[in-house]
């Protein structure tokens, strides 16, 4: 399981990392609002720790831009600021929980257990993924656009089921590969531009907005707006 922490105190920050990765989690830190909210949108988190006052970009900020560009991951915010107003500006903001400083470990630990629970429940009782006009159904592995129904095969369902799991975000090449079809493929196949082809055709040919952009030198990237 993958947390990231965005805390501009760095003896905070560091004693967090160690006392997470001893109980088995992959910790990454970033120490300002900014970095911490490219690595959140660039990244697939399971969590993030999320300060309110930090440096430039408040906690506040990123967590509403990532919940406005369609971030789910769940965010647990920490603050020094324990009056109603501020937990209720965080929660408010899209936090799903908060934690007030100086706290105990222990407490942080339970905290993270019951935000991880209770999204992997969530992700098992929902079937229907959907952006745009677009929704997947799971359990009948079903697609349709704007209430047409397309047939997609068993690879291509594959490939835009992982895509609309992470909207917004730019996926390599290579990340898909062993994402979709968990083989190292060599690094100069192309079944990635083929596939993304296909479900273009089928997706994006007769319909408005485009949803799957390329990304020139990164990859592609499943949105609803500009892109190529």
């Amino acid at each position: 399981m993958k947390i990231l922490i965005v805390e501009d105190e760095a003896k905070l920050a560091s004693m967090l990392q160690r006392g997470l990765k001893e109980e088995g989690y992959q910790v990454s830190v970033a120490m300002t609002g900014s970095s911490g909210l490219e690595m959140a949108k660039s990244f697939n988190f399971d969590l993030i720790i999320l300060d309110i006052m930090l440096p430039g970009l408040s906690g506040l900020e990123v967590c509403k831009q990532l919940r406005g560009q369609a971030v789910c991951t769940p965010i647990l915010m920490l603050t020094a600021l324990d009056s109603p107003e501020n937990i209720v500006s965080g929660l408010d903001g899209g936090a799903d929980d908060y934690l007030v400083k100086p706290f105990n470990f222990a407490e942080l630990s339970a905290r993270i257990r019951t935000l991880t629970r209770r999204r992997q429940n969530g992700a098992l009782a929902s079937h229907l993924l959907t952006i745009a006009d677009l929704q997947i159904d799971t359990q009948s592995k079903t697609v349709t656009r704007s209430g047409n129904p397309i047939t997609l095969t068993a690879t291509e369902f594959r490939l835009l089921e992982f895509l609309v799991q992470r909207p917004n975000r730019v996926h390599s090449r290579m990340e898909i590969l062993e994402q979709v079809w968990n083989i190292d493929f060599n690094l100069g196949t192309n079944v990635v531009d083929v596939y993304i082809n296909y479900l273009r055709k089928k997706l994006d040919k007769h319909y408005q907005p485009k949803l799957i952009h390329t990304i020139i030198g990164m990859g592609y990237v499943l949105k609803e707006g500009e892109g190529a």
